[in-house]
Formats: structure tokens, C-alpha cells, sequence
């Protein structure tokens, strides 16, 4: 068959995944596995979707592909105003020279060794937050484990005072607003926190330039390749960048991987026997339970692919979600096995171009407070359901009450 005889993405008639009728997280993926199962290509209630591991995996790291200018505002309707021209500037937004130029620059700051010297401090922060809740046999993982824990590392790695914490972690909270599906509801919080957020570190960056040190501010401040450096609104976007992905995602993720360890309590027992396994308990809840499900990505050109041709200028989601519980690549890719034996790449943290620059420390994180929850708690279990944001964006439990009992020291 020539390129020219295949179907178009957008004139066929596609099964569709509908998520708005899903009551709970795992109602979405049977959704997501149905129309799975009828093709690789289903409308989602935002446009068409690519639904198997080696086309999503295709999708994002074929430069035929494009990140989308302002991220997922123009599916809402959102193509300009205060908030797109914010989300436009920041290097999750960009694509082509620009995009290269900034990841050229600041990749050196995002490097293994850099998350691992904050290893201890990801240790220390996540045992103090389980040492308070540990004699009550039960809390809120969301609220009071999930929350606090990623913004004084995210403090830490920036070389904020720890004392204000609460601060950057209100801001991460209402400027994470502005990747979600609910942006023009929320556009006055996402605005005032983002101005307070440039308001801190225009006073940081003016400070840090003085009085350089060995945080990521510091290094990303001396970053320069052929006389080239950031500007002062580049790394204040960088920084913002930094807060979000560092802490919305993390403490998202943190709890989707609790509520999976809850339905799979064998899994809790090895990884509390094998605290080795946490590296790849990591790769595992992502793989089984991630908190973005999907990312957007333009046609630059006719692409044919998986038997279609996905026409110039069309928006197709990559759901990563659906790649990632495929079971032409997983075995019993329903079950989380923190076990499997070299499986392929989860590909939550994304690819290509845009592979998630904060993925080193996401996976110190994730290992630290997953390797201290088991070695400190046993025998978790839901008390209540446990409600997922929407699932455009970083979605998550919105609340997991969990029972438990300490684990003897």
C-alpha cells in the first residue's frame, strides 16, 4: 500500500474513551484498555488519540511531531491572554532552535550527580513526615505524606530558606493550575501566584549573583557554552519549571503509588524485604499508575504511521498511559510487579526533545520515600475509595485515607 492510499487519522470513524464517565482511576484504564483493544487510535474528548506503546513512543520522539505552543490551553479554547503568553514562554512550551539552546544550557544543572547529592535530604524529610503519623495507624497520604514532602527538597535544590517551604508549595500548587483543564476558572490564583513566585526569585537570582553556591539556581546561573547564558527572565521560567515538575508531579505520583501498593500488598512486602528493588518499584508504579496519562503533540507534516496518515496541523494525544499497560510489550500488564525482568522503558517521563529534565531526581525522590513507607509501615490498606483529579494534566488521588500498622524498628 502507498502512503497515498492510506486513510486519513481524521476521517476515520474512531472508538471513542470516555473518560467523563469513569468513576474511579481504574474505571480509566478499562475504558483505555477497550478501545485499546479495537486499534491503535481512538477520540478521547479532546481529539484523537494514539493508544499503543510503539506508536506513542514513535509520536514523541519523531521530530515530525511538534510540541504544541502554550501545552494543552488551545484544546480549552485559550489562545491568548495573560496565561498563555506565560505558559508560551517556558521551555516545555518551545520547540525547534529555541527549545535546543535552553536544554543545551541547562542540562548540565539536571545531571544523575545533582539529584543524588539530595538523596539524604530526600531521606530525612520523607522520615520526619512518617515519623509524625506513624503511632496513628492512619492519615491522609495526600495530605499529610504526599504534599509536604517534595517542596523543601525542591527549597533545597533551588537554596531556599527550608523556612519557606509553605510558601513555594501554595505557588506550586496554584501555578500547577495553569497545566490542567481548568485554567480559565482558575486564571486569577494561577496569575497572583505566579507574579508572588517572580516577585521571590527576581530577588533570589539578584542575591545569588552576589554569593554563588552548589545549588541548581547557582549552576544554572553560571551556565554558559560559546559566551552564551540565560537571561534573568529565562531563569526565573527555569526555576518555575523547576517548582512544578519537582513538586506537583512528585507528590501526585507519590500517592497514585501508594494507592497501587495498597491493591497489590504482596508488592509492599518485597519491596520492605528488598529495599534494593526501589529503583525499579519506581519504573513500576510509574509504569502501572502514572499521573499524567497523556501529552499533545502537532503534526508538522503528513506523517503516515500505523497504517494511517495523520495530516499536517493535526493535534493527536500521545496517551502514555494506554503504551505503558500494552500487553504486546508488558506481561500481565494490568498487575504491578516490581519484579519484572528488565521490561521496556515506561514511558511516562516522556522522549525525544522533550524527555522531562527533572526525571534523575523524580526517581531519587520516589525511591527515597517509597524505600522509608515500607521499611517504617506494614500491612497499608484503602479505608476509603480514593478520587482522581481530572485526568488532563497531572491528575492524582485527591485523597487516600490509608490504615496501617508501624513496623517495628
Amino acid at each position: 500500500m502507498t502512503t497515498h492510499a492510506l486513510p486519513a487519522l481524521t476521517e476515520m470513524a474512531l472508538p471513542t474513551i470516555a473518560y467523563d464517565d469513569a468513576d474511579t482511576i481504574d474505571d480509566v484504564h478499562d475504558a483505555i484498555r477497550q478501545a485499546r483493544e479495537q486499534g491503535p487510535f481512538a477520540l478521547g474528548p479532546l481529539g484523537p488519540e494514539v493508544l499503543t506503546y510503539d506508536l506513542v513512543r514513535t509520536v514523541l520522539r519523531d521530530s515530525r511531531f511538534t510540541m504544541p505552543r502554550g501545552l494543552g490551553l488551545a484544546v480549552q479554547g485559550i489562545t491568548s491572554g495573560p496565561v498563555w503568553d506565560r505558559v508560551c514562554r517556558l521551555i516545555i512550551s518551545l520547540d525547534g532552535a529555541e527549545h535546543h539552546r535552553l536544554r543545551r544550557l541547562v542540562s548540565r544543572a539536571f545531571t544523575p550527580r545533582a539529584a543524588e547529592r539530595l538523596r539524604q535530604a530526600c531521606t530525612d524529610v520523607i522520615t520526619e513526615l512518617v515519623a509524625t503519623h506513624r503511632a496513628a495507624g492512619r492519615c491522609d497520604i495526600v495530605t499529610d505524606i504526599a504534599r509536604p514532602y517534595p517542596v523543601p527538597i525542591i527549597c533545597a535544590l533551588l537554596g531556599v530558606p527550608r523556612t519557606d517551604w509553605q510558601l513555594f508549595s501554595g505557588w506550586a500548587e496554584h501555578i500547577g493550575y495553569a497545566f490542567g483543564g481548568e485554567v480559565a476558572q482558575r486564571a486569577p490564583e494561577i496569575l497572583t501566584a505566579w507574579d508572588e513566585f517572580d516577585e521571590y526569585l527576581h530577588d533570589l537570582i539578584a542575591r545569588r549573583r552576589h554569593d554563588l553556591s552548589d545549588d541548581v539556581l547557582s549552576a544554572l546561573i553560571r551556565a554558559e557554552e560559546d559566551g552564551d547564558r540565560l537571561t534573568h527572565e529565562e531563569l526565573i521560567n527555569l526555576a518555575l519549571i523547576l517548582l512544578n515538575g519537582g513538586t506537583d508531579t512528585t507528590r501526585n505520583q507519590l500517592a497514585a503509588a501508594e494507592q497501587a501498593f495498597c491493591d497489590h500488598p504482596d508488592q509492599w512486602d518485597v519491596l520492605a524485604r528488598h529495599p534494593e528493588l526501589a529503583p525499579r518499584a519506581v519504573e513500576e508504579v510509574m509504569r502501572h499508575s502514572p499521573i499524567i496519562l497523556k501529552t499533545l503533540r502537532i503534526a508538522l507534516e503528513d506523517v503516515p504511521t500505523g497504517g494511517v496518515i495523520i495530516p499536517a496541523g493535526t493535534a493527536v494525544f500521545a496517551n502514555t498511559a494506554a503504551a505503558n499497560r500494552d500487553p504486546a510489550v508488558y506481561d500481565a500488564p494490568e498487575r504491578l510487579n516490581i519484579t519484572r525482568d528488565a521490561p521496556p522503558a515506561m514511558l511516562t517521563f516522556g522522549g525525544g526533545n522533550h524527555f522531562c529534565l527533572g526525571a534523575h531526581l523524580a526517581r531519587v525522590e520516589l525511591a527515597e520515600a517509597l524505600t522509608t513507607l515500607t521499611q517504617l509501615l506494614s500491612h497499608p490498606r484503602r479505608a476509603t475509595d480514593a478520587p482522581w483529579k481530572p485526568i488532563i494534566g497531572i491528575s492524582g488521588p485527591t485523597e487516600l485515607i490509608v490504615d496501617y500498622a508501624p513496623r517495628p524498628i
